[in-house]
């Protein structure tokens, strides 16, 4: 079965040992504190795809068990990045999947039929975002095209 898995996002060696942004402002907050993560622009915590979530708490926020992560891991829906320690790390794009195949299940489709569902899903959603993404910039550079014919 083909994975809903998007590549995997380059991360340092430990998460432990990043600093803060590189040219990230860490002046100016009170006491000389480094800037709040949502403060730096591009932090990891904004990263969807980045692996924040243990399995246990990824099972809790999700309302189901460990068992049914590590089925989602079986069918290749989605594939968790492992910690140092070998530790299963999910991002919230792949709670996202897991919650919509949790969805499909409670309503009675198969394992293998709601994982070929949202793929699908997430295919089109990708597809859609890149054809807004084209219209916008043919709509940027067609009034250039037009003052370019008249001239």
């Amino acid at each position: 079965m083909a994975s809903a898995v998007r590549a995997q996002p380059r991360l340092r060696a430990s998460a432990d040992k990043a600093g803060p942004a590189p040219g990230a402002d860490t002046a100016g907050r009170a006491g000389g504190l480094p800037a709040a993560p949502g403060d730096i622009p591009g932090h990891r915590f904004d990263d969807e795809d980045y692996p924040a979530y243990s399995m246990g708490r990824a099972a809790e926020m999700l309302g189901v068990t460990q068992a049914f992560l590590r089925n989602l891991g079986a069918a290749r829906l989605i594939e968790p990045q492992r910690s140092e320690g070998g530790h299963r790390r999910y991002s919230r794009y792949q709670l996202r999947l897991a919650a919509r195949a949790r969805e499909l299940l409670d309503q009675g489709t198969a394992l293998e039929a709601a994982c070929r569902i949202i793929i699908l899903e997430d295919q089109l959603a990708e597809a859609l975002r890149i054809n807004i993404e084209l219209q916008q910039s043919r709509d940027r550079h067609q009034p250039d095209n037009a003052s370019r014919r008249t001239a």
